[in-house]
């Protein structure tokens, strides 16, 4: 279960209240304005503006309470900087391959260890993601076109997409492997039924492969003994069904995943 809601907020062009001086407040300074926002250093002046985001940068923690509780009276969300408890919201470590964004967030337990993850995922992405994301969204009404079905076109882009298929993300190049792949005879695994008997209950044990089915099934029938850890490697939207133990006692739980081939058929 995750403690809070990642998102992915919209500021370019909007006020967005920063208040303190120092080190850390020019940070998120400078973070508002990468992101296009318009940094308001004056309280009542952003409250004013209708910023709906503040961060609060003071050393005193006292001050820096007593101005996060003014702002949340004006509607406005907080984050105080190194001051977890007292945030609406944390901000993250960010990867950027514009339009695509990584987030990795501790919730503010850790900045530390925030920035280390994002460091080793930082040099396992190719500098064209943002390009392949790009070509992929100017592909919109070609996809459509050939895949008219929406089932369909996640499934086909879902085969695609997989490691080792013609648009790998961690690949590299960009445009010219989409049209491509477009023009080329429609993609796709087949669909079929696929059991996975666990091993442990550790969703890090999944092989490769059987994260990846259980990433695009469109449905998932489960035994009383998978963890709701592995569960939540599904598609959020995939259909579930708990079953009774047919394994016997002390045997690994198993799940059965339903894909669907791009045509819609299981097999």
């Amino acid at each position: 279960m995750i403690d809070s809601l990642p998102l992915f907020h919209r500021i370019a062009g909007q006020p967005v209240i920063v208040l303190g001086v120092g080190e850390a407040a020019e940070a998120k300074r400078r973070l508002v304005a990468r992101a296009g926002g318009v940094v308001i250093d004056d309280m009542q002046a952003g409250i004013d503006r209708c910023a709906r985001l503040a961060f609060v940068a003071y050393e005193d923690r006292g001050a820096a309470e007593a101005d996060a509780l003014r702002l949340r009276c004006a509607g406005v969300i907080v984050n105080v900087v190194d001051q977890p408890d007292l945030c609406d919201f944390t901000t993250p470590s960010i990867i950027d391959r514009s339009p695509v964004l990584i987030a990795v967030g501790t919730g503010g337990v850790s900045a530390g260890l925030a920035k280390h993850i994002r460091l080793r995922l930082d040099g396992l992405l190719p500098s064209t993601l943002g390009a392949l994301a790009r070509a992929l969204g100017a592909a919109r009404g070609a996809l459509r076109a050939r895949f008219p079905d929406a089932g369909d076109r996640r499934r086909a882009l879902d085969a695609a997409l997989a490691s080792g298929g013609p648009l790998d993300p961690l690949e590299g190049d960009s445009a010219a492997r989409v049209t491509a792949w477009l023009a080329g005879e429609a993609l796709g695994e087949h669909g079929g039924v696929i059991e996975i008997c666990l091993r442990t209950r550790d969703p890090d044990d999944l092989t490769l492969r059987e994260a990846r089915w259980l990433g695009s099934a469109d449905g998932i029938a489960y035994e009383p003994g998978v963890p709701p850890t592995i569960l939540a490697r599904a598609r959020a939207d995939a259909a579930r069904m708990p079953i009774a133990a047919g394994h016997g006692v002390g045997a690994p739980a198993g799940l059965w995943l339903v894909l669907r081939g791009p045509g819609g058929e299981i097999g």
